[in-house]
């Protein structure tokens, strides 16, 4: 009787860009990629982070490339791909990372705070995977990975246009999935929610090493602890790892999939812990029936 080998994430001779690759899910994206062979470019703001994580991929065995761009600058952001495809001779793998929120009710937002949100979380992603497909279709196929969230499949108070934007997002990897199926060309995206990265940590342009962020409260804990099934955040690098296996051979029939990654939230539906573990519809009313 022989043992099955168990196969392993490769993208040896691969090309990866992540955009917002220096910190939060992003750069767990990018090391995870690298990790598994592939050479990778980032786009990042922080001048910082792009040597850091340039350091950090050569330090693999990888090549690298990283980029200072804003992704809200929709010219900068298709500059950026054409460079990382003339720079490393092609584009097998696309990450649509780059985004961000600020919570404010609706009534309150102006036209400039909408289209802030629209610029950072979808033009963005439009202008990436435009510019991404072609140099796709030249290599023989590819694979573009979105960032969405689990806010895209619910109600969002507070978040509306960042929630109706990854909403667009989800709506857009499904549609792309199709229609560039002929070229070999497979779309997915992956929907977190809590998750340990800078942003979350309120750590917005320094280090992204997240032994120097703030420890969450305990207040904070606990109420992780009951809104989340698993009771804990997410961490960036399982993220990341998701990513490397759906641009991998190991994912080559997965397509137009928004895949939760959240510790089982979207699947609680509302429901939560109460203070004595047991699972509750707020305000700790059990269900009816």
């Amino acid at each position: 009787m022989t043992t099955a080998t168990k196969p392993e994430i490769s993208l040896v001779g691969k090309v990866a860009l992540v955009t917002g690759g220096g910190g939060g899910i992003g750069r767990a994206a990018a090391l995870s990629l690298a990790a598994a062979g592939a050479d990778v470019a980032i786009i990042e703001i922080v001048p910082e982070r792009c040597d850091e994580m340039v350091a950090l991929i050569e330090a693999m065995g990888r090549k690298a490339l990283a980029i200072t761009a804003n992704v809200m600058d929709r010219d900068a952001v298709i500059a950026a791909v054409d460079q990382t495809a003339a720079h490393f001779g092609k584009l097998d793998i696309l990450v649509n990372n780059a985004g961000g929120v600020t919570w404010r009710p609706f009534a309150q937002l102006q036209p400039k705070n909408w289209q802030r949100h629209i610029d950072m979380n979808l033009i963005s992603n439009l202008a990436a995977t435009s510019a991404a497909i072609p140099h796709m279709i030249e290599a023989g196929g590819g694979s573009i990975i979105a960032v969405t969230s689990i806010e895209a499949s619910r109600a969002a108070p507070g978040y509306a246009v960042y929630a109706a934007c990854k909403a667009g997002i989800n709506n857009l990897t499904r549609s792309l999935a199709v229609e560039l199926s002929e070229h070999g060309i497979r779309a997915n995206a992956i929907a977190p929610d809590s998750t340990r990265t800078p942003g979350m940590s309120g750590v917005f342009d320094g280090s992204a090493d997240p032994a120097r962020w703030p420890v969450p409260s305990p207040e904070r804990q606990e109420t992780i602890r009951r809104r989340i099934p698993l009771g804990r955040q997410g961490i960036a690098e399982e993220c990341g790892d998701l990513i490397a296996f759906l641009a991998s051979p190991l994912a080559s029939y997965i397509t137009g999939a928004i895949i939760p990654i959240d510790g089982g939230t979207w699947a609680s539906g509302g429901w939560i812990r109460d203070r004595d573990g047991q699972w509750v519809l707020p305000p700790d009313i059990p269900a009816a029936g």
